[in-house]
C-alpha cells in the first residue's frame, strides 16, 4: 500500500496544496520535475478554474501530481456572533476603503462540481481537507485510478479516514501553517493540537494505511525523523511558500524571515477556523474576538485581505506559515527539492552510522 503512493515520485517529498493562490501550476510542475509530488489547491476556485489549472499543469509536466479539495462545511455558526464580528471589523473596512464580504456567500466551495471534473478527467492523486468523504466517493475515484488521501489531526480522525476507504492519511501536526484539517471544528478543542512526531506515531499504531507527515518540516533531517517515526513521505507547505515559482504575495515571502514577524499563532481571525499564521496587527487585534464560523468569517474578511495585499500592507494580510518559517529558503522549487533530498540522504547515512540527523 505504501509503495502505491511513493512509487509515483522518486523523493518522499510532497508539496502541500496551499489555497489562496500559492500553489500555482508552475510551482507544482517544478516540484514534480525535481522528483517530488506537486499539488494544486482547488480551494476557493470554481470547478472550471480548477480544471484550467490542471490543464496548465499537464502542459508543464508529464509526471504525477495531486489536487486537493475542501470538504463542504456543516451549518453551525451563530449569525449573531458573525454579525458582532462584522461590527468589530467596520473600522478595518473604513481603513482599507472597502466593503466587508457577504458571510452567506456559500458553504460547499463547489465541491460536487469539482469532484465531477476529477471523475470525468482523472488526475493521479486527490486529497481532502476539513473532513472525510463517504466511501462511495473513494470507490469512484479508485475506479478511475486515482490515489486518495485525507488529512487527520488525531488518531481517531485517522481511523475514520481508513474506515471510509482512503488509500493514505496525512498526519497534520499542530506545527503546520494554514488551516488545521480537523474533521469537526470544535472551539473547546482550540489549543489541543498534537505535535507532528507524536501524531505520526499515534496514527501509525492506529491504522494500517500509509501515513504522510505534515507540519513544520523545513529540512531534510526533519523528513528523516518523520520517516523514522513511521511516515512514508513528508508534506511541506511553508518551505515552498518562499520558492521562486510560488504564487504567494511578495510581502508574504519576505515576512517568513523578517524579524518583524518572529512567531506564528493559531487563529480564527481571518477565516473563522483555526489556522496558523504569522502574528501581525490584524491577528493581534481581532483574533480573540473571532467566532468559530467557517466559511462565514472567511467570506467576511476576504475584501479586507485583498485590499491589504493590494496596499502591500503585511499587517492586514493572512500570511499562513508553519512554526519553522524562519528556516525558509528562497530557492527555485526544483532546487529546493534537490537540497531537501540531499539533506535527507545525509541524515539517513548519519542515522545508519549511529549519529543523529542534521
Amino acid at each position: 500500500m505504501s509503495s502505491a503512493l511513493t512509487d509515483l515520485f522518486p523523493h518522499p517529498i510532497v508539496q502541500a496544496p496551499m489555497a489562496g493562490g500559492v500553489s500555482v501550476p508552475q510551482l507544482a510542475a517544478a516540484v514534480c520535475e525535481a522528483g517530488g509530488l506537486g499539488f494544486l489547491a482547488a480551494g476557493y476556485k470554481t470547478a472550471d478554474g480548477m480544471y484550467q489549472e490542471i490543464k496548465q499543469l499537464r502542459g508543464l509536466t508529464g509526471r504525477p501530481f495531486g489536487v486537493n479539495l475542501f470538504m463542504p462545511q456543516p451549518e453551525h455558526a451563530e449569525s449573531g456572533a458573525v454579525d458582532l464580528y462584522a461590527h468589530q471589523l467596520a473600522g478595518e473596512a473604513a481603513w482599507y476603503e472597502t466593503e466587508l464580504g457577504d458571510p452567506d456567500s456559500g458553504r460547499d466551495d463547489g465541491y460536487d462540481a469539482k469532484l465531477a471534473v476529477l471523475l470525468d478527467d482523472p488526475v493521479p492523486v486527490v486529497s481532502f481537507h476539513f473532513g472525510v468523504p463517504p466511501r462511495e466517493v473513494f470507490d469512484k475515484l479508485h475506479r478511475v485510478g486515482t490515489f486518495t488521501l485525507v488529512t487527520a489531526t488525531t488518531a481517531e480522525e485517522a481511523r475514520a479516514v481508513e474506515r471510509a476507504g482512503a488509500d493514505a492519511v496525512i498526519a497534520q501536526g499542530v506545527e503546520a501553517g494554514g488551516h488545521q484539517g480537523t474533521h469537526r471544528d470544535l472551539p473547546e478543542n482550540d489549543g489541543a493540537g498534537i505535535g507532528l512526531l507524536s501524531l505520526v506515531a499515534q496514527i501509525r499504531e492506529a491504522v494500517r494505511i500509509p501515513v504522510v507527515a505534515a507540519g513544520g518540516i523545513m529540512r531534510g533531517g526533519q523528513i528523516a525523523a518523520a520517516l523514522a517515526a513511521g511516515a512514508c513521505a513528508a508534506q511541506l507547505g511553508t518551505a515552498f511558500v518562499a520558492a521562486h515559482e510560488s504564487g504567494a504575495h511578495p510581502q508574504h515571502k519576505r515576512a517568513l524571515t523578517d524579524p518583524l514577524f518572529p512567531r506564528t499563532e493559531l487563529t480564527r481571525a481571518f477565516t473563522g477556523r483555526p489556522a496558523r499564521a504569522l502574528v501581525n496587527r490584524f491577528l493581534r487585534e481581532h483574533g480573540r474576538y473571532a467566532p468559530a464560523a467557517y466559511p462565514e468569517v472567511n467570506h467576511l474578511t476576504a475584501p479586507l485581505r485583498k485590499a491589504a495585499a493590494k496596499a502591500e500592507d503585511a499587517q492586514g494580510m493572512a500570511m499562513w506559515a508553519g512554526q519553522g518559517h524562519r528556516m525558509a529558503r528562497e530557492l527555485p522549487a526544483g532546487r529546493l527539492v534537490e537540497v531537501l533530498a540531499a539533506e535527507l540522504a545525509e541524515a539517513r547515512t548519519a542515522l545508519s552510522a549511529g549519529g543523529g540527523p542534521r
